[in-house]
């Protein structure tokens, strides 16, 4: 089940983001390290309500953020849309590493489609960082565009590649 974060679930988010991170960096993906997402990005998604939680008996096994936030570098991209257009982000979203590979990702991913289509947007964006090939094959292969890469304020050794989806 996939439905809106809640407060009292921010530890257990917050040990699974770190897990993840963990996992990563042990893959030799530098993409989160230990201070991210840190407590209050985490505590800011769930006051705002745009972070969204799969979940199986209870427990948080996936998140995802889902908002109209972009990086001031995403003004670097030939987006299919424009900035006046209805765009929504796709941000955290993490997989338990105990619990990847079991389809997870591709049910949160499903849920964020349905729901930009449900809350008319007229595009998913998204970005996910270049030394993660994983990421990249699991966006292609639901028909997200590359548009490029950029070379985000906070992770400048390697860039992020942006991708977009029409609804």
């Amino acid at each position: 089940m996939i439905s809106k974060g809640e407060l009292y679930e921010l530890d257990s988010i917050l040990e699974l983001t770190q897990a993840c991170g963990k996992h990563m960096r042990d893959n030799g993906i530098d993409q989160w390290d230990e201070n991210y997402p840190d407590r209050n990005s985490i505590l800011k998604d769930l006051n705002t309500e745009t972070l969204f939680a799969y979940r199986e008996n209870g427990i948080v096994l996936g998140i995802v953020v889902l908002n109209e936030s972009q990086d001031e570098e995403y003004g670097d991209i030939n987006w299919s849309t424009s900035d006046t257009d209805r765009n929504i982000v796709v941000h955290r979203l993490a997989v338990h590493p105990d619990q990847q590979g079991k389809g997870i990702a591709r049910k949160i991913m499903n849920f964020a489609e349905v729901y930009a289509k449900d809350e008319r947007y007229d595009a998913i964006r998204l970005d996910t960082f270049s030394q993660n090939p994983r990421n990249q094959k699991f966006y292609t292969n639901r028909g997200y565009t590359d548009l490029g890469p950029v070379y985000l304020k906070y992770k400048k050794d390697h860039p992020y590649y942006c991708y977009e989806m029409l609804l």
